[in-house]
């Protein structure tokens, strides 16, 4: 085989949830190999071990020294990102971390220096930014078509304050609440489609339920340099759910049980204590007791982050869980775009064109910092009570259709 062209050999770094949601791809995509991993949960390394034969480490520095491994997937708390990124770099291994990239915006500067020091490649994600629908959106845009970008209106309700969390999750001041953990995904599809230069925001934050000490809400106006906004808003507490509004399908891309809030508010509520809610978390998670394999094929529709409508001088675009719907003095038409083998194939179609084509990143650390200057806008503004004006922000890169 040419040596170009094998598996991505890749090491993770963190066996927690964004492992588990990403093994459906992982495991499945020919183009990836699950060479080792380290997690501090022994029994989570075993099984990793058992399930993809990897070789599974005893220390965060073992699995970056590996030689057979190329890529470090870091899959760590928010609070690691930094840490464990440049620890990556100073053994030539390239990264794909998760989002948020870091907590504050001088972290994201040291990691993307330890990077270019270190000759190595970082892409952030897995934001809802690499949906098939909103690359399918911004190639219709980039088609002159429909005209410039005027406005765009992204929201999603979820129950996301109410599943089960470890303590550091609900503190902000270590990457807790929503804005660091689910705003990044409406901000970078609102930056891709919109031109990336963000010029300021204005923010409201909602922290109401004081068992759950941090930012369950958001909703904010971003100002673009191009003369084009948007607004984007999130609601966390589990009470109305947004799916229905997506033809029934949930993140994942598979029909949504429309009880789904409720069960996990009873579930919240039936939890005693901050410790039986940290085994909830963990036992349902890789190698946790109560983890079930995700077996399905593919599902039929694409995942997605709420209703998304971009609003063009002439047709209104509205991304769905099956395309994009352009809405024009025609009427409405339904454009979707190819569909992968497994699920996020969008994600391990980036990685692979960066790592075996030698394609720069559109998720790169440049393009996730100025993400992350978004998002911490949002809670400075939340807090001022004003406007804040970006000033690292970055246009959109070319994207690979």
């Amino acid at each position: 085989m040419n040596p170009h062209k094998q598996p991505i050999r890749l090491g993770v770094l963190g066996l927690g949830r964004a492992f588990t949601l990403m093994i459906p791809t992982l495991s499945k995509d020919p183009r990836v190999a699950l060479a080792a991993c380290f997690d501090p949960n022994a029994g989570a390394t075993a099984a990793f071990a058992k399930a993809f034969g990897g070789v599974a480490h005893t220390s965060a520095e073992a699995l970056c020294a590996d030689p057979n491994v190329e890529w470090i997937y870091v899959a760590t708390p928010h609070q690691l990102h930094e840490e464990h990124v440049r620890l990556a770099a100073s053994q030539g291994k390239h990264v794909l971390v998760e989002k948020p990239m870091a907590l504050s915006l001088a972290a994201c500067a040291r990691m993307q220096a330890a990077c270019e020091q270190a000759g190595t490649q970082m892409i952030v994600g897995h934001s809802h930014s690499f949906n098939a629908p909103v690359s399918h959106a911004k190639a219709l845009i980039e088609s002159g078509q429909w005209g410039r970008v005027c406005m765009i209106h992204a929201m999603n309700f979820t129950d996301f304050l109410y599943r089960p969390r470890r303590p550091e999750e609900l503190d902000t001041a270590k990457g807790g609440g929503v804005v660091f953990s689910q705003a990044a995904h409406q901000v970078d599809i609102v930056r891709l489609l919109a031109g990336g230069d963000v010029s300021s925001v204005y923010a409201r934050t909602g922290s109401w339920d004081p068992t759950r000490p941090t930012e369950g809400a958001y909703t904010a106006i971003l100002n673009f340099r191009s003369g084009a906004f948007a607004n984007v808003t999130y609601n966390g507490y589990g009470f109305f759910d947004s799916d229905p509004w997506m033809a029934g399908i949930g993140e994942m891309g598979w029909p949504k049980d429309v009880n789904t809030h409720r069960l996990t508010r009873e579930k919240h509520l039936a939890t005693k204590d901050e410790a039986a809610e940290a085994r909830r978390k963990a036992n349902r998670n890789f190698g946790g007791q109560d983890y079930v394999p995700d077996v399905r094929p593919s599902p039929a529709a694409f995942q997605h982050f709420g209703p998304v409508i971009v609003s063009c001088e002439h047709a209104d675009l509205r991304l769905t869980p099956y395309g994009v719907e352009i809405h024009d003095t025609h009427g409405v038409c339904l454009e979707a775009p190819q569909r992968g083998p497994v699920p996020r194939f969008e994600v391990v179609d980036e990685l692979w064109s960066v790592a075996r084509d030698g394609t720069p990143p559109v998720h790169s650390g440049a393009w996730s910092a100025a993400t992350m200057e978004v998002c911490l806008a949002i809670l400075e503004s939340g807090k001022k009570r004003e406007a804040i004006i970006l000033e690292h922000q970055v246009p959109v890169p070319p994207l690979r259709l």
